[in-house]
């Protein structure tokens, strides 16, 4: 189980920052609005895979990727903001949220495909995807699979994207003493090293529970994909649509060389906010892509 954390800390390459419990929560309701509906739809291979929708069907269509054994329902802020004037889709990725958890596919051309597959399901004639933290990677396998031409633009959230620097080797800490700290304890404190901004009790465990919905073994695959960096960067200069970066600190070197080599790319860097920034930092995430929308998108 230690190699869990180990995993854990490389994929987000930033010391563990607990939300403290006793200060004032955001609150988060476990029910979700009464127009934002349940849908699934079958992947090529046959795994039933869910989906979050809300807002105007002939609207421009925003699709969100959450991150690592994350639901659909982390980005309920955004699918309530953006759902009054865009048509707003939520994925959960096959092991994750309410989707099927299969005994293979979890593997990046897979992913990917699942993901190319929604959005031909969905017959929008083009989307914005926004992917976080392993949803980028996912998002960007989706290109190899499928191309472009199903996309207005990216917005990219705290994740390489296999540009130049590579993020420096993680190195663990002193060894932890103990018996091995189980796969529920593990993706506890997984949880909450997540937020730097204050966060519920009941929401935390909600989290949790979700992320315990994907197998032990699926997430330990999700984990170690099997492809070099070259293959992040080449989906994400072969992709001729306007890229968001939108990250924390750690991932500004890269984010400077995408913006200095790659047109119709900008950056925005959150200083203040855990790896799940656009729950620490709604209202400015949502501006900020708002923002990026009218100016290269959707003007």
């Amino acid at each position: 189980m230690r190699r869990t954390f180990v995993l854990i800390a490389s994929l987000l390459f930033a010391p563990m920052a607990f939300c403290p419990l006793e200060a004032p929560a955001v609150a988060q309701s476990p029910v979700p609005p009464r127009d934002v509906m349940d849908h699934f739809f079958l992947s090529s291979d046959g795994v039933r895979l869910h989906y979050l929708e809300a807002g105007p069907p002939s609207a421009h269509t925003l699709v969100f990727v959450p991150g690592w054994t994350m639901p659909a329902w982390i980005w309920m802020p955004q699918i309530i903001a953006f759902s009054r004037r865009y048509h707003v889709v939520a994925f959960d990725p096959r092991g994750q949220g309410d989707s099927a958890a299969p005994e293979s596919g979890y593997e990046p051309e897979r992913r990917g495909r699942d993901i190319a597959e929604l959005i031909a399901h969905l017959s929008a004639p083009k989307v914005v995807v926004v992917g976080w933290s392993l949803g980028v990677l996912d998002t960007l396998a989706s290109i190899h699979v499928a191309g472009d031409r199903r996309l207005a633009g990216l917005v990219l959230v705290d994740n390489s994207v296999g540009e130049e620097p590579p993020p420096p080797p993680y190195r663990p800490g002193p060894r932890r003493r103990g018996p091995p700290v189980s796969h529920a304890v593990a993706m506890r404190l997984f949880v909450r090293s997540m937020f730097r901004h204050p966060q519920s009790p009941a929401y935390l465990d909600r989290l949790t529970q979700a992320t315990l919905r994907t197998p032990e073994f699926a997430s330990r695959l999700l984990l170690a994909y099997p492809v070099p960096r070259s293959y992040w960067r080449d989906a994400v200069y072969a992709a001729k649509v306007p890229l968001l970066y939108v990250i924390r600190p750690h991932w500004l070197a890269q984010a400077e060389n995408l913006v200095r080599n790659r047109p119709e790319t900008e950056m925005d860097v959150f200083n203040d906010a855990g790896h799940a920034l656009f729950v620490d930092e709604p209202a400015r995430f949502d501006s900020v892509i708002e923002r990026f929308l009218k100016r290269y998108v959707w003007p």
